[in-house]
Order: structure tokens, then C-alpha cells, then sequence
């Protein structure tokens, strides 16, 4: 009865937060343990009780801030630069300039909501379709929670109690290898279509380009040199990368207006405030989950299935698809990691660090498909693409993305290398 309740709620359109904390009362209500309400709000406060969650806020104010200084078009002038004369020029801008965010603001919705603004127009008028225009904006969101800093990777860190700086740099291999299919799938494309050819600049240009955009390598050298080197955690980097993207905004470019300060920290408070509430109540779902001993009772019969590392790897890389396909990627993560991850650990010999990637790349694929497909309807919101074209726009790299993560399913060493 619980898991019809939350299913029903689920496609009634209810917000995910709620459907997770109707259904978990419900479960209190029906199985009569009434007792567990006294407990109720001690787990949704418990779930956000995490010093990791801190890093969230201020990787979305980075992200603001950056848009809204101009640090954005500095970045693309700067990617133009080592572009020059090359079919598909502006595709592969686009991409470089995806990394280069993803770098910084560690939200694919936000990436794609930002990069669409910006990219799409501006390939448009080059000659580019518009829908393959936006499919090579939306790929290059998928970047985002792979490449740190990532959110999905500091929320998974949280569920698992493991060293987020480690996390992220588990994904440094990951996302470079995302971004060569990317680039891949663009010079094969390339073969096929006439896209237009990449616009070179004149010397004084590139030099001006250079100028103005070195100074925003500073934000990605602080968030991972700063972790990578151990100086500082992932949320204090956040912290210094926000105040970085300020002085730049409003000294140095001399974009960023007071005036609009109200209005940024507006919206980093709002999307933080979904965020941590959709956290606190796949909490309080995942007790419940873990009080009727569901992990127990997986791990056998998945243990009874097979004893092979990579054969349950398979089979959770398929489910998650279908689970990505229909919740929003971080509610999905909060409610599988407590589920999966013992069984990964305890039966299967799996590195958490390994595993954690492997689930963050497979939900990340659910942001660009259907029904849900957050990132998918952030970008035709963004646009004005029909989902269908865009989908189809979308499938190379879609591919290209479930190749990779059969190698880094396959081969651990692919994320575990640099923390080793």
C-alpha cells in the first residue's frame, strides 16, 4: 500500500519532497507503528543536519554570480580563441565552455539554463539548427554533475560518509572521458552535415579574448586546485569561489550591479531551498525503507541472481535508467544510495567511490530523457524546441554517454586512479 501511494502521488504530479513525506506518514498510519512519529521530524532535520550541504548554496550563488557579471561570454570568447577555422566550430566552443562551467556551478539544470541563454542564439545565427544547437547545449549540461564540483556528487558523499573532496576527484576522469565521446560524437556528426565553419579572429582579438577571460580560470583553480591540493574542502571552496565570481563580476568586468544582488540571492535561496527540502524528506523515506529492512532482503535475492561484481552492476545500471527516466535526479539518488550501496559494499566488494559514480552518470542520462527529463524540458522551456526534435538531436550524445558508462562500469580504475 505504501509503494502505491507513492506511486500514485508521484504521477499525480505531486512534488517529489511531499510525495516522500505523505508516503513515508502513511506507511507510519497503515503498518501502525505510531510511535515513529515521535521520531518524524527529528529525521527530516537529521537529513539536512550535514556540514557537506553547505557546499550546495554556494556552488548555486557561483553560478549566479558569474552569469550575471558576464564571467559567461568572457568564457566563450576565451574557448573561441583555440577554436579558429574548424567545421562545427561553435559546437565545439560550446562544449569547452560546458566544461569550463561545469567546472564551477555543478548543477546540470542550472548549467543548461544558463548555457541555452547564450549558446543557442548565437549558433542559430551562425546557421545551425536550432534543435541540434540546443541537444549540443543540453549534452554539454550532462557534463555538470560529473566534473566537479558536482551536486549529485556532494549529496552522495553525504548518503554514503564518504570524503566528498575524494568524490569529486573521482569524477575528473569520468567527465574528461564524457567530453572526448562529446567531441567525438561531433567530428563523426561533422562527416555527415554541413555544419558552418568556426568563425577566426584577427591577432588584436584573440589577444583581447585571452585578457579578458584568463582572469575566470581563477573560480575552477580555486574549487578544485584548492581540493585537489587539500587546502581547502569542497564547501570552503564554494565559499571563495562565490567570492571570486563577485570581485570579478563587479571590479573587473564591472557587470555586476548591486542592484541585482537581492534578486541573485533570491534565486540561489529559492533553488537551495528545494533542494535541501527534497533531502531532508528522502531522509526521512530512506528510514522508513531501512526500518522494514528493504537493503537486507534486496541483497539476497540480488545475491541469489549472481555473484558477479559487473552482472549486478548491469542490472542496477538498467533499473536506474528506468528510475532516472521518472524522478528527478537528486530525489533518485537520495532514495537508491541507502537501498544499493550496503548491498554494493558488503556483497559485491564494490568501491563507494566507484559505485557512487557509476549511479551519477546513470541518473544524469534521466535529465535528458522522457517522461520526466528535467533537463530535457529546462532546455525547450529555454529554447522553444519541441521535446520530440530535441530528443532526437539528443541521441548521439545520449550513446555516446551509455558507452562511456559501460567503460567506467567495467573498468573501477577509471574512477578510482586518482585517489588511489
Amino acid at each position: 500500500m505504501v509503494g502505491l501511494t507513492f506511486l500514485v502521488l508521484l504521477f499525480a504530479g505531486v512534488p517529489i519532497a511531499l510525495v516522500l513525506a505523505i508516503s513515508a506518514l502513511f506507511y507510519i498510519f497503515y503498518s501502525g507503528q505510531t510511535v515513529l512519529l515521535q521520531s518524524y521530524s527529528q529525521q527530516l532535520f537529521s537529513g539536512v543536519e550535514s556540514y557537506g550541504l553547505l557546499a550546495v548554496p554556494l556552488f548555486m550563488l557561483a553560478g549566479e554570480l558569474m552569469n550575471e557579471g558576464g564571467i559567461t561570454r568572457r568564457l566563450i570568447d576565451f574557448a573561441s580563441v583555440f577554436i579558429g577555422r574548424v567545421k562545427g566550430g561553435l559546437a565545439y566552443i560550446n562544449l569547452i565552455v560546458n566544461m569550463m562551467m561545469a567546472s564551477i556551478i555543478g548543477s546540470a539544470a542550472a548549467q543548461i539554463a544558463i548555457m541555452s541563454r547564450s549558446m543557442v542564439p548565437e549558433m542559430e545565427k551562425q546557421g545551425y539548427d536550432r534543435a541540434f544547437a540546443a541537444a549540443t547545449t543540453a549534452a554539454g549540461g550532462l557534463l555538470s554533475p560529473i566534473i566537479p564540483p558536482s551536486m549529485l556528487f556532494v549529496i552522495y558523499g553525504v548518503l554514503a560518509q564518504i570524503a566528498i573532496g575524494d568524490m569529486f576527484i573521482a569524477g575528473i576522469i569520468p567527465g574528461l572521458l564524457m567530453a572526448f565521446g562529446f567531441f567525438l560524437a561531433l567530428a563523426l556528426l561533422g562527416r555527415k552535415y554541413e555544419y558552418p565553419v568556426g568563425e577566426q579572429k584577427e591577432p588584436a582579438e584573440k589577444r583581447e579574448a585571452i585578457k579578458m577571460g584568463l582572469p575566470t580560470m581563477i573560480i575552477p583553480l580555486v574549487i578544485v586546485g584548492g581540493i585537489l591540493a587539500g587546502f581547502s574542502t569542497p564547501t570552503e571552496s564554494a565559499a571563495v569561489a562565490s567570492v571570486a565570481a563577485f570581485v570579478l563580476g563587479k571590479y573587473f568586468y564591472k557587470e555586476l550591479k548591486l542592484a541585482q544582488m537581492p534578486t541573485v540571492l533570491f534565486r540561489t535561496a529559492l533553488n537551495t531551498s528545494i533542494v535541501v527540502f527534497i533531502v531532508a524528506t528522502a531522509n526521512l523515506f530512506g528510514w522508513i525503507i531501512i526500518y522494514e529492512q528493504v537493503p537486507q532482503n534486496l541483497a539476497a535475492e540480488l545475491v541469489n541472481l549472481t555473484k558477479n561484481p559487473l552482472v549486478f552492476l548491469l542490472m542496477v545500471n538498467i533499473a536506474l535508467l528506468f528510475v532516472g527516466m521518472i524522478l528527478d535526479g537528486i530525489a533518485a539518488l537520495i532514495l537508491v544510495v541507502p537501498i544499493l550501496l550496503p548491498i554494493a559494499q558488503e556483497q559485491y566488494g564494490i568501491d563507494p567511490y566507484h559505485f557512487g559514480v557509476v549511479i551519477c552518470i546513470n541518473l544524469v542520462l534521466g535529465l535528458l530523457t522522457p517522461p520526466v527529463g528535467a533537463g530535457l524540458f529546462v532546455t525547450t522551456a529555454m529554447t522553444g524546441v519541441k521535446p520530440g526534435n530535441l530528443f532526437r538531436a539528443l541521441v548521439p550524445f545520449l550513446l555516446t554517454t551509455v558507452i562511456a558508462l559501460a567503460l567506467i562500469s567495467w573498468q573501477p580504475d577509471l574512477v578510482t586512479f586518482l585517489i588511489k
